[in-house]
């Protein structure tokens, strides 16, 4: 006999106590019955009616949207942005928080997922559980920073520009986006009919006039005629390969960090926040602390960014391997270091070139992972090799926290952690960790 399917709770209502904030933009409740909710749109300590957004009964969870606020957090503000709110635009997660209020939630996420996944206390990490702003970006209540130098715009089928809804492939069109950097929104894009694309990633460089969009038609459609508000360079998403191909204009933006100039291509990884670059860089190398002749290791390096920083102070009797899987990363940091004598790049899978390369010992290790993390048998690799001083920049806390448990299994403990709010508004934070062998 087949087992009867579970019954839907989507729609359903519950006058929920909001507990502590849960990684991933949201804050933990439980109805009469239990279950836990993952309610968006509320705050820590308040009385809300929460609509269930996903779930069925029986489940281990139920996602749900704060649809009224019964007792409000002093933290509340009215959001800023009008597209925000249950059942609008998915970009945002904290526009109903005090910019303040965001960081200290994002704060005790971090702390959570430190507790829970590596057994470290802030005090163990080195970390004072703040998190930083970044420069510009401190602003009263009710104001938003304008910092997200990449939007990606989904398209409704009127050809309307827009953003995605939370968890959702429908499109919330809009008129402006408030988190969007001043070059991205002067293109005009939102003004514009987009009839027969699908996506449009608007790209406005930091440290120089660089503008770029990269448009994705649907199958079939044609490109149309790119006329914006500023000079842009025009690219495409390829049917057939998913490749990106230059329509005119060039084919890479210029940006600029720690004093040099980086070229990124076809819509290549750039930190988003214009901040954000030189703050990492900056609070890497005061972790690290290169030395003249040092042998460093920047791995999942992009365009170069760290591995440039590495290579000016490391010196010409020193020397930087970085490792990249992206084809067209690799040739722009190749391009963007071809000053360096003693700097290589190599591209591939940092688990896969790694043992290749026959390294058994280097002075200092830089990793920038994507959201995954490192993972065990990485870290195991990197933890054999003796470096003096290892930087781990992390975009998610979560994956973060897993790899420092494996890098102490490796004989390395946590020195000291920061964690900056490069993403306001969301519920992304970025941290540096630096660490040192135990002995």
């Amino acid at each position: 006999m087949q087992a009867e399917p579970k019954k839907s709770l989507v729609g359903e209502e519950y006058e929920v106590e909001v507990g502590p904030v849960a990684h991933g933009g949201h804050c933990i409740a439980r109805t009469s019955e239990g279950q836990v909710l993952f309610v968006r749109h509320a705050l820590p300590g308040e009385r809300v009616v929460a609509r269930v957004t996903d779930g069925e009964e029986g489940a281990r969870f139920l996602r749900a949207d704060a649809v009224s606020v019964l007792s409000a957090s002093k933290d509340r503000v009215e959001a800023p942005c009008p597209y925000a709110g249950p059942g609008r635009c998915g970009g945002c997660d904290w526009q109903h928080a005090k910019p303040g209020a965001q960081r200290r939630f994002k704060g005790e996420v971090i702390a959570e997922q430190l507790q829970r996944l590596a057994g470290l206390t802030p005090e163990e990490a080195g970390w004072d559980g703040t998190v930083m702003p970044a420069e510009g970006d401190k602003l009263p209540a009710g104001e938003v920073p304008a910092w997200r130098t990449r939007v990606q715009y989904a398209v409704d089928e009127s050809g309307r520009a827009g953003l995605r809804r939370h968890r959702s492939h429908e499109v919330e069109p809009i008129d402006h986006c408030m988190i969007a950097a001043p070059g991205v929104s002067e293109l005009g894009i939102e003004k514009r009919d987009w009839t027969g694309m699908a996506s449009i990633d608007a790209i406005a460089a930091t440290g120089s006039q660089d503008r770029q969009v990269i448009l994705e038609p649907r199958p079939g459609a044609r490109l149309p005629i790119v006329e914006l508000d500023k000079p842009v360079s025009v690219m495409r998403v390829e049917e057939k390969d998913g490749g990106v191909h230059r329509v005119h204009g060039r084919p890479f933006v210029r940006e600029r960090a720690d004093g040099r100039t980086y070229r990124v291509g076809s819509g290549g990884f750039w930190q988003v926040h214009p901040m954000a670059a030189d703050t990492l860089v900056k609070a890497v190398m005061q972790g690290l602390l290169p030395r003249k002749g040092d042998m460093a290791l920047d791995l999942y390096c992009g365009v170069g960014l760290f591995a440039g920083a590495l290579a000016d102070r490391v010196g010409d009797k020193g020397a930087v391997l970085g490792i990249e899987s992206g084809k067209r990363a690799v040739e722009d940091a190749r391009h963007n270091l071809a000053d360096f004598d003693r700097v290589r790049i190599e591209q591939g899978k940092v688990e896969a070139v790694l043992p290749r390369t026959g390294i058994t010992e280097v002075d200092l290790i830089v990793l920038d992972p994507p959201r995954a993390g490192a993972g065990r048998k990485t870290v195991q690799h990197l933890s054999s090799l003796a470096a003096r001083r290892i930087a781990y920049v992390a975009c998610d806390p979560a994956a973060l926290a897993r790899d420092l448990g494996y890098f102490r299994e490796g004989g390395y403990r946590v020195r000291m952690l920061r964690a900056f709010d490069l993403f306001p508004m969301t519920h992304h934070v970025e941290c540096v960790a630096i660490l040192e062998p135990v002995r």
